[in-house]
């Protein structure tokens, strides 16, 4: 079996130990992702499994076989084109330095779909309205796994807002 990564096909690691951060930065030098707690309490470290949020160092490389995952260096474009929430989280500054971005771009990817689903959240006040209101209360919880130590939290709810309102149209 073989794990898509960004499009490409690769063989898992021999060793069944690997997390597929290791996978992703060590072995394939992938280095967007990246390790912050090695604890799954950050959030650095999220990636794409299936179009699901999941913290890599807390996922095993084995667990991927046969499933596509997508880091931050493949949700651009052809050539320079950015993601519209990597553009959208430059221009709201979304980042200052940059450590929690790429983890913030794709937890936040993952959480529209979860919207659009209408997948409720702790905060979600009519759990039968489909897909639920969003609000910067909602977008708040729904990111609360992803952490800025820098403060760049209001740039963040503004880039996720705008990618929403552009994806709603």
């Amino acid at each position: 079996m073989t794990i898509r990564v960004n499009g490409t096909e690769v063989s898992p690691p021999d060793d069944a130990r690997v997390s597929l951060l290791d996978l992703l930065r060590e072995h394939l030098h992938l280095t967007g992702t990246k390790k912050g707690c090695d604890q799954g309490a950050c959030g650095a470290c999220t990636v794409l499994l299936d179009g699901n949020r999941v913290l890599s160092c807390l996922t095993l490389a084995a667990q991927a076989e046969g499933s596509d995952v997508r880091t931050i260096e493949g949700l651009a474009g052809e050539g320079d084109d950015l993601h519209m929430l990597q553009q959208a989280f430059v221009e709201y500054d979304g980042l200052q330095c940059g450590y929690c971005t790429p983890g913030q771009i794709c937890s936040a990817i993952a959480m529209a779909d979860e919207l659009r689903r209408g997948d409720p959240s702790y905060v979600t006040r009519d759990i039968a309205a489909s897909p639920p209101p969003v609000t910067r209360a909602e977008i708040r919880e729904r990111m609360s796994g992803n952490l800025c130590r820098c403060g760049a939290h209001n740039g963040i709810v503004e880039a996720i807002e705008h990618m929403l309102r552009e994806t709603a149209a």
